[in-house]
């Protein structure tokens, strides 16, 4: 899975604002806070804001807050706001590809790897990153010293 520098900022400054107790964070703070470019995250906060996942207030006390509680969030909602549908090949879902011959299968392995990429992301929630409390799954998965490969 190759994740873009926007899924990262996105995913990085939506844990922030989870943390952030629902009080209004600027940009500026998200960005220092993270170590983020302040006008590229603009752009990424404005795809959030349109996915309805993030609000904007104006004004001396504003800034940027969730739109939902962080445990109704969960990361593959941050991804597929800025990023769009999980698991793709080429720019298109792994159930509309044709492969034939002896790569027929790969349309399988496709869609298994994005059913295993979903049940991941779909289950952990902006709460639980910014807690440090993800689900024993995700904790047992990646204590395995192969998956640090």
């Amino acid at each position: 899975m190759r994740l873009s520098a926007r899924v990262d900022y996105a995913l990085r400054a939506a844990a922030e604002l989870a943390a952030s107790g629902g009080g209004p964070t600027t940009v500026g703070e998200l960005a220092k806070a993270q170590e983020l470019p302040p006008k590229y995250l603009e752009n990424i906060l404005l795809q959030m804001r349109r996915a309805g996942l993030v609000r904007g207030q104006r004004g001396p006390e504003g800034g940027y807050v969730l739109a939902r509680d962080a445990a109704e969030i969960t990361l593959a909602d941050v991804i597929r706001a800025v990023d769009g549908p999980l698991a793709n090949v080429r720019g298109e879902r792994p159930q509309d590809l044709g492969y034939h011959g002896a790569a027929q299968a790969l349309q399988e392995v496709w869609i298994a790897l994005r059913a295993t990429e979903r049940s991941i992301l779909e289950e952990v929630t902006l709460e639980q990153v910014a807690k440090g409390t993800l689900p024993d799954r995700v904790r047992a998965l990646a204590a395995d010293p192969a998956a640090w490969d």
